[in-house]
């Protein structure tokens, strides 16, 4: 029964919402542009409260416990930042260097789909992105996003519109990036291109401020 309206806002964006995800499942989420979609992101990642209602994990209501509930979450937005670093930097965002586990980030390149691309760089790991990642292609960027949110081994990944801006042949290989996460992950993919839908076990249509499965 979640509800939420923007505050400078006289429409409800989500109204009155049940909706049950469970362990391991591949959900889709889509949508119209402007239906509520990166709210529903922000209220299931603890970006936002609800206005009523509750949103709960194994019974704990989110929003009593933020720091544990985002401990287990990876985001891979369509956007994110990239710093003008190396590619080991950029993947183990926000630890010092001397904190970094290169087994780990080594680990992480091979489920990113990363390894090839890697290889052939003259530098490897310590290859420099360049500003904004722009020594890279875009689907690099996203495997890079990718191997980033996978970094601490979160038990559910949130994909927030992160294949939009790709062509439908690199959205593709990131699909099946994915795969090999089935029955291992909880994967939420929130897109309004319905060819990311289809390695999803069930789907959502955001619409009229209501979530129904379709």
């Amino acid at each position: 029964n979640v509800s939420f309206k923007y505050t400078q806002s006289h429409k409800t964006v989500l109204k009155n919402v049940n909706l049950t995800i469970k362990k391991n499942e591949f959900v889709g989420i889509m949508g119209e542009t402007g239906v509520g979609k990166s709210t529903f992101v922000d209220l299931l990642i603890g970006l936002i409260a609800p206005d009523s209602g509750t949103i709960t994990a194994d019974g704990q209501n989110i929003n009593k416990n933020l720091y544990s509930w985002k401990k287990n979450l990876g985001y891979v937005p369509q956007n994110f930042y990239l710093l003008d670093e190396s590619i080991k930097n950029n993947i183990a965002f926000g630890y010092e260097e001397n904190k970094i586990s290169k087994s780990a980030v080594e680990n992480i390149i091979n489920k990113s789909q990363l390894s090839n691309f890697i290889k052939n760089l003259k530098d490897g790991l310590e290859s420099q992105m360049g500003e904004r990642g722009v020594k890279i292609s875009g689907g690099e960027k996203q495997r890079v996003g990718i191997a980033r949110a996978l970094y601490n081994d979160p038990d559910i990944l949130v994909f927030d519109e992160a294949t939009s801006a790709l062509d439908l042949d690199t959205e593709k290989k990131i699909l099946e990036t994915l795969i090999q996460f089935k029955k291992i992950k909880t994967v939420i993919i929130i897109t309004h291109r319905t060819s990311s839908l289809k390695i999803c076990d069930k789907v959502f249509k955001i619409q009229n401020e209501e979530i129904k499965e379709i």
